[in-house]
């Protein structure tokens, strides 16, 4: 649909240009570059031109080479397919796609506007193309990286802990693989160990990041019921998406898998019966629902009833979210199947459970370790240690579902493992996947160092139960040495909601037309490391303008103009004074406070010293004047040129310390001044110091803006777009409802009133602090009054009835 009436694609330079023409992965729906409303044919190297989308295929589709002399205005590459690996199989359909397409009134059209198009059309294209921000060229050959829809090997090469060096293991959090993941979900896991594994990998260790879809449970079969689909086919087809919407973000795992392997059936077979053989399992009997039509035990999200203390008529099995109130399913009045709509019956089951108590011992001998040595979170230290505090409680690791990991016991071999045993076992299992020698990496804590990224609400089950998991095995597994967790990330003033519509998710991001690395800094920039923070469209095209625009892309722009404009492109020779040395010593300690907090892993905060950086250099170019002394003698022109070659070699250090935030413009930056492959090593690798990489006579490429501004207009329409139908659950005014009811109103209550039950919950989960839990509770009994008034009734009704002896 993009092509429309795009399909024609120009060769603008007067010389040469070269698009590359590769496969458009299955899952990609937009191809940002051919979205423009109007672009001319293609120049063959003849000087004939092809005006039809069917010769332009041909010519591309029948070349001798992949290698195309096909471009945009300015050498701007066009990315019409990536991964080669399908292109043989898939040129015949790209062939008669295009042949149908180009009998499209639209293109027929499109041709006739190029054909005829050499006036004020043609000008205003192509003053419209250069305004756009141009993609290095190479980013199209070096496709290897990015994650897939399928598990990849970084360069085909498998990497192994090294003696002698440092080996950093990364994992973040498995998302679920049954919904689509939205910013809050990208910035608190994925994206955050990205960060930490490219900055790894530029200060010479030897990184391993390894991530990839948590597949089993009771959610997937939920979804799989509502889409009329399988299991097994909800999960291909969610995993396909997730990994789309991450090599959008140019999150570079070394490994993308899933836990729906073979290897993951044995690992965690192995780990439970090491447990079963050690004494650390319990057996206990647990009263559930059980539907005789369906023929199995309801788990918790199968069953709604009446809440036995609120009289809520759609409770959940678990929890009620008018009151807020923990319930055991059995509790439930008037349960009903939710798959068949009967009412289940009470049956007693047996399930298993880890024995944590037992192993409370251990635990705390290696969590004061751990935490003594490593860069554990403030909140992931609270969170664990509030779990501690009232003692440890066997947990149930065994479920009456028919999707998960089988349990191997004979006399539990109708249930599968409880997600929670499960889903940590994924990253050894995705391990496992991506190499036979897994356990070189997982059982070698002596060598390896194991970073696990986070959202608070996953720290229990990383720093208890899953250590207990492994230490309960006793068979050397690497543990975690630094546990780093998020906050929450919201949208605006309340919280992603994909069913009202509230938010940008993943899959939506591409959509708006703002590039990926612009994305990366936003997130990385408000990440949410000590407390909550909230994404706004605002304060994105403030940041976006200012530090973006007007700070770091005006600074790197106007010292490579000003070698381009004043010195031919070539690096001027460079005589330092007092003023330029200290410039650079400051230049020199942001980049020691950068490696020492990239080092902690406080990723935003070392963003901060970037942005100095680059704030230093404009200061330092707008009090020097070079544009005014190049016109004096020869004392004005030479400071000139020292300050010239000060301000791009302070800009090649800059394309170094953006690699982990902003992969694409880092490597723009290195292509427009044709930065040596050494500058990583000599300014990061070590104990970092700026060094100047690009000596006097050193060649820059050509030039060109790095960054677009947001205009208002645009943010506007994106936050009408992505706004929904909001509720805040912070605070609701009260209405006065007249006539009683108020239908609308008590629409929109009862929204934020399941919205603040679900914190409640998290909290409880979480066994925050009392005091943080009795302010969110206040809060959903005020809105629990308001949706009463609203529903016309007393809002503190007398029970009567129902209430539990």
């Amino acid at each position: 649909p993009s092509l429309s009436n795009s399909l024609m694609l120009h060769h603008g330079s007067q010389k040469f240009g070269f698009l590359y023409f590769e496969l458009l992965l299955f899952s990609e729906k937009v191809v940002p570059h051919l979205s423009r409303p109007t672009l001319p044919a293609l120049l063959l190297p003849s000087g004939m031109h092809l005006f039809s989308a069917n010769s332009i295929c041909r010519s591309v589709v029948f070349c001798s080479t992949f290698h195309v002399i096909l471009s945009c205005v300015n050498l701007q590459s066009v990315y019409v397919l990536t991964h080669s690996h399908y292109f043989n199989k898939s040129k015949g359909k790209v062939q008669n796609w295009f042949e149908r397409v180009g009998m499209l009134a639209a293109c027929e059209s499109a041709a006739q506007e190029v054909l005829q198009g050499k006036g004020l059309k043609s000008e205003a294209l192509k003053a419209y193309m250069q305004k756009q921000p141009a993609p290095p060229h190479s980013q199209a050959q070096k496709r290897d990286n990015q994650p897939c829809n399928s598990p990849e090997v970084r360069d085909n090469k498998v990497n192994l802990p090294k003696e002698g060096k440092r080996n950093i293991l990364v994992t973040s959090a498995l998302p679920y693989v049954n919904n689509v993941p939205h910013l809050g979900n990208i910035i608190g896991c994925v994206l955050s160990a990205d960060v930490y594994a490219r900055y790894g990998r530029l200060r010479g260790w030897n990184v391993l990041y390894v991530c990839g879809t948590d597949e089993y449970g009771t959610a997937t079969e939920n979804k799989a019921r509502e889409e009329g689909l399988t299991p097994q086919q909800i999960c291909d087809k969610y995993h396909t998406v997730h990994a789309s919407i991450y090599q959008w973000f140019q999150v570079d795992f070394d490994y993308f898998g899933r836990t729906t392997t073979e290897k993951q059936t044995q690992i965690a077979q192995n780990i439970f019966w090491r447990l079963h053989e050690r004494g650390f399992l319990l057996e206990d009997t647990v009263e559930q629902l059980r539907c005789e039509m369906c023929q199995r035990f309801l788990a918790d999200r199968f069953v709604e009833g009446t809440c036995p203390f609120c009289a809520y008529p759609e409770a959940r099995g678990d929890q009620c979210d008018k009151c807020g109130k923990l319930i055991n399913a059995v509790e439930l009045q008037e349960p009903k199947c939710k798959v068949c709509n009967q009412t289940p019956v009470v049956r007693s089951s047996k399930h298993l459970f880890l024995d944590l108590p037992k192993l409370e011992a251990p635990l705390e001998q290696w969590l004061e370790k751990s935490m003594g040595s490593g860069d554990w979170t403030a909140n992931a230290k609270q969170i664990t240690r509030s779990w501690l505090r009232d003692g440890l409680k066997p947990r149930c690791i065994t479920r009456d579902l028919k999707w998960g990991t089988p349990v191997p016991h004979p006399d539990f071999s109708d249930k599968v493992f409880y997600v929670w045993f499960d889903a940590p076992i994924g990253y050894l299992s995705i391990t496992a996947n991506y190499t036979d020698q897994w356990e070189k990496w997982w059982k070698n804590p002596e060598q390896v160092e194991l970073y696990n990224f986070m959202a608070k609400d996953n720290v229990p089950f990383h720093s208890v139960v899953f250590p207990c998991s492994l230490l309960g095995a006793q068979d050397n597994y690497s543990l975690v040495n630094h546990l780093v967790a998020t906050e929450y990330l919201n949208y605006e003033d309340t919280k992603f909601s994909k069913s009202r519509g509230v938010g940008v998710f993943g899959d939506m991001a591409k959509d708006t037309g703002i590039p990926s690395d612009v994305w990366r800094f936003y997130l990385l920039y408000l990440r949410p490391e000590g407390q909550d923070s909230a994404f706004s469209w605002a304060d994105m095209a403030i940041k976006n303008n200012s530090e973006l625009l007007n700070n770091l892309g005006n600074f790197i722009n106007r010292a490579g103009m000003f070698v381009s404009k004043f010195f031919e492109n070539c690096v001027p020779a460079m005589d330092l004074q007092p003023e330029d040395k200290r410039l650079l010593a400051l230049v020199g300690w942001e980049l020691k406070q950068y490696i020492s907090l990239m080092d902690k892993v406080k990723i935003r905060d070392s963003l901060k010293c970037i942005l100095n950086i680059s704030r230093l250099g404009n200061q330092y170019i707008q009090v020097n004047e070079p544009w005014k002394k190049i016109k004096g003698g020869d004392t004005d022109r030479q400071r000139a040129g020292t300050v010239t070659g000060v301000s791009v070699n302070i800009a090649c250090l800059l394309s170094v310390m953006l690699l982990p935030y902003m992969p694409t413009v880092c490597q723009t930056i290195r292509e427009q001044l044709n930065a040596p492959p050494t500058v990583t090593a000599t300014m990061l690798q070590g104990t970092g110091n700026f060094v100047c990489c690009l000596p006097a006579g050193h060649h820059i490429g050509v030039v060109s803006p790095l960054f677009q501004k947001l205009e208002a207009d645009q943010i506007e329409d994106l936050k009408k777009r992505f706004g929904g139908q909001q509720v805040s659950t912070m605070v609701v005014r009260v209405k006065t409802v007249k006539n009683g009811a108020d239908p609308e109103r008590a629409k929109e209550l009862t929204l934020a009133v399941a919205g603040q039950g679900e914190k409640v919950r998290a909290l409880k989960g979480q066994k925050a602090e009392k005091a943080a839990i009795t302010t969110e509770v206040d809060k959903l009994l005020d809105l629990k009054k308001q949706l009463a008034l609203a529903e016309g009734k007393n809002p503190e009704p007398t029970l009567t009835k129902g209430k539990k002896k």
